[in-house]
C-alpha cells in the first residue's frame, strides 16, 4: 500500500480491500493473474525452446551437408585430431 491507502496494480491503482472478504477476493484475483502469467511466460519459453531444437537440427545437417560435400566423413573426424606426424615424432624428411 501506499500513503494514500490504495494497492498498485499492474494497470493503475486499485483501493484496498476494506474487510478480510474483500481481502480474500483480491488475493484471489491477483494469484489467478499470475498464475495467468507464469502459465504464458511457461508457454513463450517453451516455444523458443522448440524452436531453438528445432534450429540447432537444422544446424547439425547442414553440418553434416557440408562435410559430405567436402568428402569428410563426420563420425571419423568428430573429435579426432588433424591429420599430421603424432606428437614429439621427428619431422618429415
Amino acid at each position: 500500500t501506499n500513503r494514500s491507502g490504495t494497492m498498485a496494480e499492474a494497470g493503475g491503482e486499485v483501493a484496498a480491500p476494506a474487510n478480510s472478504q474483500d481481502l480474500t477476493i483480491f488475493v484471489q484475483s491477483l494469484l489467478e493473474q499470475m498464475q495467468s502469467r507464469f502459465t504464458q511466460m511457461s508457454d513463450q519459453i517453451i516455444g523458443r525452446i522448440d524452436e531453438m531444437g528445432g534450429r540447432i537440427d537444422d544446424l547439425e545437417k547442414s553440418i553434416t551437408d557440408l562435410m559430405d560435400q567436402a568428402g569428410v566423413d563426420p563420425v571419423a573426424s568428430a573429435g579426432a585430431p588433424p591429420p599430421g606426424p603424432p606428437p614429439g615424432a621427428p619431422p618429415p624428411s
